[in-house]
């Protein structure tokens, strides 16, 4: 019996059963017995750092202190990175929606594109308005506006939503602030400024392979009717400015112009860029480069944001204060859950990593030539397609993948394609174990078989091409 643990701890073969071992269980505690990933991604990290004989003090300190230990490094480090930026980005989303944003973005798109080009229009509206506002909140948000697109062209409602879902689902996966993309950056150190960059040059190619040419193709194969009760006959009368305290949306007269919206989604990607290419080309010692820095933090850079947002689509259109705090703190409840989950990923990547795992799976993917780039995708796949949540796939493969990025010393923008392959590998082959597949499947009317054929392949394409433009760039550079 202490051979057989020796080996498990100290030996490559060993340490890889291990760690195989320990991600079984988290899948078996998620999917069969159905315990929050929170919970799940907690108990395992525990369990395996007991089962590697790490030193208890070194799992969770001591009585006196525990600061150092990788329970609270793993949580702390990594919810100090994101934390602010996906709360800031959710308050960002929300008022951006309750402004009517959504619907002049639509209605802008839609006159451009005229009548044949409406899922075009569909698919940049999810692209554009999915930047700042989470998966589900997006849905939420434009699916009338697919229905009303749909019911006016009198064709399958697959047709325009599966380009909105695209746009939608390529930015959540891609582009901060975004769980997922934020918390690789925490995991692998790199700067938000390479991840929107690469974001956009690995997820544009996807989207429009899966949103646009897919789209389009199986939108015209799979009929799907717009029930009547979903279309809104005539659009509601603007409320009158009140003081009450339990109003739930932004009081407008008037809606907001396409260039303030786009302005606004505009300022923290600006802001962000700018700090991390100034870094890059000016000197270190500069005040130009300072300044930078400070309003390119993406905290701050979102920050200024929301306060912009507030002023220009709140208080300036006939909102008070109060309705912009109970807009606030709606749109934070469901944040906790997520950073929950982040941070019980981290702390179990950090287990990995202590337990020597990671040297282990360098020296196998060493042997058996396998690049990081794509046993990262593999690894992100494989968590994705059984256990469902992207969130949980990348900040897992993220917190497995990092020691080997770690010991390569490759640049950022390396190590932002790597990202984006853990990235593309969380949303392939979305299935019945994945909540959103539940979410599209009854927002657009269609049976399991319908969302498997449409849905699915969607999310397996733009996850395919994606990897393949991350991969292609990899091995440029």
């Amino acid at each position: 019996m202490g051979a057989t643990i020796d080996w498990l701890r100290t030996t490559t073969p060993g340490l890889l059963v291990l760690c195989g071992l320990a991600i079984a269980v988290l899948l078996i505690a998620i999917i069969k017995v159905k315990l929050e990933p929170f919970v799940a991604l907690l108990l395992t990290g525990l369990l395996l750092a007991l089962a590697a004989g790490l030193p208890i003090a070194q799992i969770v300190g001591t009585p006196l202190k525990a600061g150092e230990s990788l329970l609270e490094t793993g949580f702390g480090g990594i919810l100090g990175h994101i934390a602010v930026i996906i709360g800031l980005g959710t308050v960002l989303g929300a008022i951006l929606e309750r402004s009517g944003g959504a619907d002049v973005l639509t209605d802008k798109l839609l006159k451009m594109f005229g009548e044949k080009g409406a899922p075009v229009a569909m698919g940049l509206l999810g692209l554009i308005f999915g930047i700042p506002v989470f998966f589900d909140i997006g849905i939420f948000v434009l699916a009338p506006l697919v229905y009303v697109a749909a019911k006016r062209g009198g064709r399958s409602l697959v047709l325009y939503a599966m380009p909105m879902l695209a746009g939608l689902s390529m930015t959540h996966a891609f582009l901060p602030p975004h769980p997922g993309p934020v918390a690789l950056g925490g995991l692998l150190g790199v700067s938000l400024g390479w991840l929107i960059l690469m974001g956009f040059v690995c997820g544009i190619p996807g989207f429009i392979a899966a949103g646009i040419v897919w789209g389009t193709y199986i939108g015209k194969r799979v009929q799907v009717s717009v029930p009547e009760e979903f279309v809104p006959l005539e659009p509601e009368p603007e409320p009158e400015p009140s003081g009450g305290s339990g109003g739930t949306a932004v009081i407008t007269k008037s809606p907001p112009s396409v260039a303030l919206i786009g302005g606004i989604i505009a300022i923290p990607l600006v802001l962000i860029l700018g700090a991390t290419f100034g870094y890059q080309l000016l000197d270190k010692d500069s005040t130009l480069l300072q300044v930078l820095t400070f309003f390119g933090t993406p905290a701050v850079a979102l920050l200024i944001t929301v306060l912009v947002a507030f002023y220009l689509l709140g208080i300036r259109r006939g909102s008070t204060v109060q309705e912009l705090s109970t807009i606030t703190a709606e749109s934070l409840k469901p944040v906790g859950m997520v950073l929950l989950v982040v941070g019980a990923g981290a702390f179990f990547g950090k287990v990995i990593s202590a337990t020597g795992i990671g040297t282990a799976l360098a020296d196998t993917m060493s042997a058996a030539g396998l690049p990081i780039i794509v046993l990262a995708y593999l690894i992100s796949c494989g968590l994705r397609i059984a256990q469902g949540s992207a969130t949980v796939a990348i900040v897992t493969t993220g917190g497995i993948v990092a020691p080997l990025v770690a010991e390569q010393g490759y640049s950022q923008m390396s190590i932002a394609l790597i990202a984006m392959a853990i990235a593309a590998g969380s949303i392939i082959l979305s299935h019945v174990n994945d909540g959103g597949f539940w979410i599209i499947a009854k927002y657009f009317n269609m049976t399991v078989k319908q969302t498997l054929q449409t849905w699915t392949v969607l999310e397996t394409i733009l996850s395919v091409v994606s990897f393949a433009v991350a991969a292609l760039l990899f091995s440029i550079v």
